[in-house]
């Protein structure tokens, strides 16, 4: 049988490490965010699904702990590894939120060298993880009486419009500017440097209706803020935001006011 130094041991050994020099930068809508100082120490094991996002403690020479014994644990900082895998789930409550979060690419350095894109078309690549990912959402929102689904350019349409097929509401394109052909109703936003809008056709949605807002991530929590403005400008209520991922250190969540967020990764 083996001892529970072997199994942390063998644990550790399957993550695979890329030996690159990054900053805590992420990249999302032509954005560069940073996280200053991370202070969150993960005191658990890097396992398949862990993405270090904050410093963890991994385990220092577990083979040869004594039995019984706990292995010694060692922080490494973000800035001196970083994970080949994915992130780790925020709610493992559901099994299919594990093969989301493994569909998910992270690739350092691009566009530009101290950025860390997050790669959903992977995630569209696997049909299982995508359609897992859209019943998830749908689970949640089939009965809640939303009659429009407002989805964020680019990759809210992703998955924006089969949510909305699946429980009956509308789809509603919010776009940056010059794209929408009609009239148009715009909101303002701040970008790390300088600000951009988003666009909504008018008449696209009536005062009452209710509105769920999906895009497939959250960082600084900017758009989803617009958006919901823009929404509540025209007398529309937003039930909730919906997104696949979070980047929970850039504390978009404070951007969204008392409007509730559901996550699938984080």
């Amino acid at each position: 049988m083996e001892s529970m130094a072997q199994k942390v041991a063998l644990k550790f050994t399957r993550v695979n490490f890329v030996p690159e020099k990054v900053t805590n930068r992420y990249y999302h809508r032509g954005n560069s965010v940073q996280i200053k100082s991370p202070t969150t120490t993960l005191t658990t094991l890097p396992s398949r699904n862990t993405r270090l996002f904050s410093p963890i403690s991994v385990s220092k020479g577990a083979a040869g702990a004594g039995a019984g014994e706990e292995p010694e644990l060692k922080t490494i900082p973000i800035g001196d590894l970083v994970s080949s895998e994915v992130m780790a789930p925020h709610d493992l409550k559901d099994e299919r939120i594990a093969g989301i979060a493994s569909a998910i690419r992270v690739i350092p350095d691009f566009p530009k060298p101290g950025i860390m894109f997050q790669d959903i078309t992977t995630l569209l690549l696997d049909p299982k993880a995508f359609k897992d990912t859209i019943d998830l959402f749908v689970e949640r929102y089939k009965d809640k009486n939303i009659s429009v689904v407002a989805g964020i350019e680019a990759r809210g349409f992703i998955f924006g419009p089969p949510i909305a097929l699946a429980i009956g509401a509308k789809f509603v394109p919010m776009r940056k500017p010059k794209k929408l052909p009609g009239e148009v109703i715009s909101e303002e936003y701040s970008l790390e440097y300088g600000t951009d809008k988003i666009e909504m056709h008018v008449g696209a949605v009536q005062a009452g209706e209710r509105a769920l807002v999906v895009d497939d991530l959250i960082a600084t929590g900017g758009t989803l803020s617009a958006a919901i403005r823009l929404l509540e400008r025209v007398g529309v209520e937003v039930v909730e935001c919906a997104c696949v991922i979070e980047l929970p250190e850039l504390k978009g969540r404070e951007r969204l006011g008392d409007k509730p967020l559901f996550v699938l990764v984080s």
